[in-house]
């Protein structure tokens, strides 16, 4: 999930984007954004870059292990055709 840091800059980067005048907003809406932004993420169900990464990696093996097993079958049956056509 996002710390604390990544949210402050979510919201500082919210606050940014507003109209002057309004970016001048008290900290206790500044706090409650960063509430609301906090509460909508974990709804989200967001994966952390590391599990992320992990699925990546354990994806590319498979998809690895199965290009090797795809050519071991087209091996296995052109002898099969081969050893049929005799």
């Amino acid at each position: 999930m996002l710390g604390p840091k990544q949210l402050d800059d979510i919201g500082r980067r919210v606050f940014e984007a507003l109209p002057g005048g309004l970016a001048t907003l008290s900290e206790d809406l500044r706090d409650n954004l960063r509430a609301a932004v906090s509460a909508t993420l974990a709804r989200m169900d967001l994966v952390t870059r590391e599990e992320f990464d992990i699925q990546r990696a354990v994806l590319a093996r498979t998809r690895e292990k199965l290009e090797r097993l795809e050519e071991r079958i087209g091996e296995l049956e052109e002898r099969a055709a081969g050893r049929s056509d005799r």
